[in-house]
């Protein structure tokens, strides 16, 4: 005991401690082995994890049954919220895990209220989180097309564009509302565009359509937010216009309308009337001007004509570029082509071991690679050590 006082072990610790047992033959000390020193860390512990991050939601959600895959919430919504905000965090996940998802809820799922409050629980998310009315969209169009649920109260799609109805028809309060209504109503037009893009609804004849009756709301949520030109509705305005400008004008010029002709007219006579701020006309004529150049798309050949040099003008835009010998650059598109072409092709022998994309098409030991020297020259490798020298002592000033 004195001896692990002197040793600084506690006497307590005498039945831990290891000691070197050579028989009664041995007369010399034993010595006391000090204990190896254990951590409380683990790899699971919190710290390790960003803030807000369930870290059961993978273990639960990734069991192959549906009952272990429900076990530890407490509700069908903390099961769906839970899933959600993993989404938000991770939205690469969502190929991966979507199917899963969607076949739980085709386990839970089995009641109208349920599927009423799945809807509510996605739009609060697609309103209310910054950056997941995409993925939001994207999560609505596959839940309208894999859950098996169709009550008589309506289907999954039916239920979400009643409950963005609700918010439609609030359109004009809304655009006059204080602040924090309006950016609650700019997050739902958003959403909304964002669903218009993405929600496949299937036709009569099997053909993949958007929804038409959303066509219609966007061009109605435009009218409100001109109609009460201040600097956050026009600016929400401007955001729907970029996302779904070319697709909407593409609509209606297929249905004969100039509604895009009357709203780039709408957008000049506030640039000229209204009082908003010079940020905010600024970004009204960039849209217009964006409008003006067919809403950035490229101009391209008809599908039904052969692409040619002559009616394409990106005809050579994917052409790889060459180098004659004096190291001019030069592609399919130089008149001279053919000739510096060939030119090119009569130095290949100096290259024999590479196609004419550059693969390596030598083996190991091949004799025109043993003979390479990449050692420095002299010359270059005195140069090269100066300059070492001087950027260290440049450094160390």
């Amino acid at each position: 005991s004195e001896h692990l006082q002197k040793t600084g072990i506690p006497s307590g610790s005498q039945d831990k401690v290891s000691v070197l047992d050579s028989g009664p033959e041995m007369a010399e000390p034993q010595l006391a082995v000090d204990p190896v020193a254990t951590s409380n860390l683990s790899a699971k512990a919190p710290e390790f994890y960003p803030s807000g991050y369930n870290q059961n939601f993978n273990q639960n959600f990734t069991d192959s049954s549906l009952e272990d895959r429900c076990d530890g919430y407490l509700t069908l919504a903390e099961y769906v919220q839970d899933f959600l905000n993993h989404l938000t965090e991770q939205p690469g996940c969502f190929e991966t895990e979507i199917e899963q998802f969607a076949e739980t809820l085709n386990g839970c799922v089995i009641a109208d209220e349920a599927l009423q409050e799945l809807v509510e629980l996605i739009y609060q998310q697609a309103t209310s989180v910054p950056n997941f009315s995409y993925m939001g969209a994207r999560l609505c169009n596959y839940l309208s097309h894999h859950l098996t649920i169709s009550p008589q109260s309506g289907n999954f799609r039916q239920l979400l564009l009643q409950r963005c109805r609700t918010e439609y028809e609030n359109r004009d309060e809304a655009t006059k509302g204080d602040e924090a209504t309006r950016k609650q109503f700019h997050a739902f037009v958003l959403f909304l565009a964002e669903l218009y893009l993405n929600l496949e609804i299937k036709g009569t004849k099997g053909q993949v359509t958007r929804a038409e009756i959303l066509q219609e709301g966007l061009r109605e949520l435009l009218n409100a937010l001109f109609s009460n030109p201040v600097d956050s509705n026009l600016i929400c305005a401007v955001k729907l216009l970029k996302l779904t400008g070319s697709v909407l004008e593409d609509a209606w010029k297929e249905k004969g309308k100039n509604d895009m002709e009357e709203m780039i007219q709408r957008i000049e006579n506030v640039v000229l009337d209204a009082n908003c701020s010079r940020d905010v006309k600024h970004m009204l004529l960039k849209l217009v001007e964006l409008r003006s150049s067919n809403w950035g798309r490229v101009h391209g050949t008809t599908p039904h004509a052969e692409a040619t040099p002559e009616n394409d003008p990106n005809y050579f835009m994917n052409e790889p570029t060459f180098y004659t010998s004096d190291g001019v650059p030069f592609t399919a598109a130089d008149p001279d082509y053919q000739e510096k072409y060939q030119e090119l092709l009569e130095r290949e022998d100096l290259f024999p071991y590479y196609e004419e994309n550059g693969a390596d098409l030598s083996g190991p030991g091949e004799l025109y690679f043993d003979e390479i020297d990449d050692e420095m020259d002299p010359e270059i490798e005195e140069a090269y050590e100066k300059f070492c020298l001087e950027s260290e002592h440049n450094r160390k000033q």
